[in-house]
């Protein structure tokens, strides 16, 4: 699934149940993105580009990818609708991660390489814990990072804006709109 250009679409946290303490705000900014990044994950389809989900595995060891799914799916509400929207299809990879990084302790660097990869776009939630360790600890790795503000939610619009300042300004990320990138992939 490799294409020459080494681009992956990294899906952080958006496959959840909101059940936590803030979750409910940050529910609501998910589902706003929620189209935006449909939108931006069918181009890497049509590309037949990777995309890759990361999510919190939320401490339950014993389940598997697609237990989280249903469980949203279950819940009702915004959980489901972003699970229906989102989901990952048989062409998409899966990843639990134990804690805010995508890449700590998890099978993403291996993934990453033997896809051929050097560019990176995160998305999801949330642009100020999740999405932000795992834009910087790719930057730390020395791939191409891009954060699309459009994709990208917290809590609150300063929380997401604050974020997306510091990955500008620290880490060299490009948070241009998924919409205005033209030619994403080479024709």
């Amino acid at each position: 699934m490799a294409r020459p250009d080494g681009t992956a679409l990294l899906i952080v946290d958006m496959i959840n149940r909101f059940d936590f303490p803030g979750g409910a705000p940050l529910a609501r900014n998910a589902w706003r993105i929620a189209p935006a990044l449909a939108a931006l994950r069918a181009r890497f389809d049509e590309a037949r580009a990777p995309v890759v989900y990361v999510n919190d595995n939320f401490t339950h060891w014993l389940g598997e990818f697609r237990d989280l799914v249903a469980q949203c799916v279950d819940a009702g509400g915004t959980p489901a609708r972003i699970a229906g929207l989102l989901q990952p299809g048989p062409e998409h990879y899966y990843i639990l991660k134990p804690k805010h990084s995508a890449f700590l302790a998890t099978a993403l660097p291996v993934l990453l390489a033997k896809l051929g990869v050097r560019r990176v776009v995160v998305t999801g939630i949330a642009a100020d814990s999740c999405v932000l360790a795992t834009a910087q600890d790719a930057n730390m790795r020395e791939y191409e990072v891009w954060v699309p503000a459009d994709c990208v939610a917290a809590q609150t619009v300063p929380r997401r804006q604050r974020a997306l300042a510091l990955l500008r300004a620290s880490q060299g990320a490009s948070t241009t709109p998924s919409t205005q990138v033209a030619g994403l992939f080479p024709g």
